[in-house]
């Protein structure tokens, strides 16, 4: 299987980690590609029509696409566990949580990084990091328990969104009145999934 990757995106890394996590680097090619919302690699666009990524080309397949669905896909196929029964609501509720705070964190970069000065949105700006604080406050504030015990994919969401806002918009402080959550993240980035799967600034 090939995995379409570009190693600064969130949901990307979310399924590289699970890759490392689940044993299954054997099994999946991650294929590094250079896109973007305004110009979709061909490669990307044959795999998913959306020309998004993360997505996952199969052997014996259809090509999948979405983070959540290829994350399913992949822990079904090594048995990992990371969507235990017990827990299993709150834990997809976390997830989906974790790539709330993505899409809006990427949303934001998208707005500096491809729109010229003069088409940018501060107040689009705002209300997408307005998101992303209440996501966090959120978790830091009722979720830390679901943070705790066997590996699972809420954990591995809620750190590559966090290590995301990180890289792309750390001035903004993220950790500030989330002191709960910051601690989690500082010990949970150290698994060598999350070492390993770090972008290069």
């Amino acid at each position: 299987m090939q995995l379409l990757i570009s190693p600064a995106s969130p949901f990307v890394r979310k399924v590289r980690v699970l890759i490392r996590e689940a044993d299954l680097l054997s099994q999946v090619e991650e294929v590094d590609v250079s896109t973007t919302p305004m110009a979709s690699d061909p490669k990307v666009i044959a795999a998913n029509p959306l020309g998004k990524i993360p997505a996952l080309i199969r052997d014996d397949g259809p090509a999948i696409y979405d983070s959540r669905v290829i994350t399913r896909f992949l822990d079904d196929r090594a048995g990992a566990g990371l969507y235990p029964q017990s827990g299993l609501w709150e834990i997809l509720t976390l997830e989906a949580t974790a790539d709330a705070i993505m899409d809006a964190a990427v949303s934001m970069a998208y707005e500096v990084r491809l729109r010229p000065d003069t088409q940018q949105s501060p107040d689009w700006i705002e209300a997408q990091w307005g998101k992303v604080e209440r996501g966090v406050a959120a978790v830091n504030n009722r979720w830390m328990s679901h943070l705790s015990g066997k590996l699972n994919i809420g954990q591995i969401g809620m750190a590559c969104a966090l290590s995301y806002l990180d890289l792309r918009h750390d001035a903004r402080g993220w950790r500030s009145d989330n002191t709960a959550l910051a601690d989690w993240h500082a010990e949970f980035s150290t698994r060598d999934s999350m070492v390993t799967t770090k972008p290069e600034v």
